[in-house]
């Protein structure tokens, strides 16, 4: 089978389309022909080593296919299904990808595969961030950071669904008009500030009657860190779930005290969906929504699998918006 390896930790130029053995599904698992693959952040943090990986490795974690084996204990699935998954055994950027049964997602039959393999990873996130790390209220003031990207219009339509009011950070006209399609009340273009640290606070908290916003969801890292800690109201919520930009340095707690009690936390997904019953919650709710279409997936970027090193520099460069898929 075809797939992406990356031998060893460095840019984009390691991801390299190599010929791998099929793989057999082991007792517990399934064995699915990816039809799209998910490109995620996450993925850059693992190739360029800020994450821990084993490498050689086969990068991605997200995807979605039809199942075309089935080892022993496995009850609930059958070959001919069609599944999605957050987390994979051997690796998603591969034409053949061998996964746990337990992380198997039964793809609604209303559902195309690319939109299935654009939701399991980014949408599971954008729900846990609205329910579960900072439960949204109607009512609330919401920042967001990259509210074009691909986390970010899922979110601002969830939130926005939960009756909160949201703003977001964008850096080109096209992205404002998306942002404000998903649902944002208010668009900051982050580009025309000369001073984001200390100009996109004092607008925030003029659009919140100085009070600032109850949470801020930061996906971009260490570039709005500081600007987004300091548009958070006495006893808000700052939410770093993404480093874009870099990895936030460590800080001071004591600015916490000092800013009003403030909270910050680095939620993951995997702990938000460690049991099954979770995973399906948060999964079932994020389909639902697309099938209503109270929930507009936007797939803003395909490759095919062999320019993975091209869809890793889309990405960092953030010259993408909505999610970035590799087609096998």
């Amino acid at each position: 089978m075809r797939a992406i390896e990356a031998r060893q930790p460095g840019g984009p130029e390691v991801l390299t389309l190599t010929d791998r053995q099929s793989p057999s599904p082991q007792p517990g698992q399934v064995l699915v022909r990816t039809a799209a693959i998910g490109v995620n952040f996450y993925d850059t943090y693992v190739r360029g080593g800020i994450y821990d990986g084993a490498f050689p490795l086969v990068p991605g974690s997200e995807g979605a296919g039809e199942v075309i084996a089935v080892g022993t204990e496995v009850e609930d699935i059958a070959v001919g299904d069609r599944v999605a998954w957050a987390s994979s055994h051997t690796g998603s950027y591969a034409e053949l990808v061998l996964l746990r049964a337990t992380d198997a997602l039964p793809v609604p039959e209303a559902m195309d595969l690319k939109s299935a393999g654009a939701l399991p990873l980014q949408g599971m996130t954008a729900h846990m961030l609205v329910d579960g790390v900072f439960d949204v209220r109607p009512g609330q003031d919401v920042l967001l950071t990259a509210g074009a990207g691909g986390v970010g219009l899922l979110l601002t339509q969830l939130a926005v669904a939960r009756g909160a009011r949201v703003i977001t950070t964008v850096s080109t006209a096209e992205k404002e008009q998306l942002s404000r399609a998903a649902g944002a009340s208010e668009v900051i273009r982050y580009t025309e500030l000369d001073d984001l640290t200390s100009e996109l606070p004092e607008i925030v908290r003029t659009l919140t009657g100085g009070r600032g916003v109850h949470v801020a969801y930061d996906g971009v890292g260490k570039d709005t860190f500081d600007a987004t800690l300091a548009s958070v109201r006495e006893r808000g919520m700052l939410v770093l779930f993404g480093g874009a930009s870099g990895q936030v340095p460590p800080f001071d707690l004591q600015r916490l005290n000092r800013s009003g009690s403030l909270f910050v936390t680095r939620p993951s997904l995997g702990p938000y969906t460690a049991t099954r019953k979770e995973l399906t919650y948060r999964a079932g709710a994020v389909f639902d929504a697309a099938l209503r279409s109270e929930l507009q997936v936007r797939i803003g970027a395909t490759f095919p699998l062999e320019e993975a090193a091209d869809a890793h520099r889309a990405l960092e460069g953030r010259g993408t918006t909505g999610k970035v898929l590799l087609l096998p």
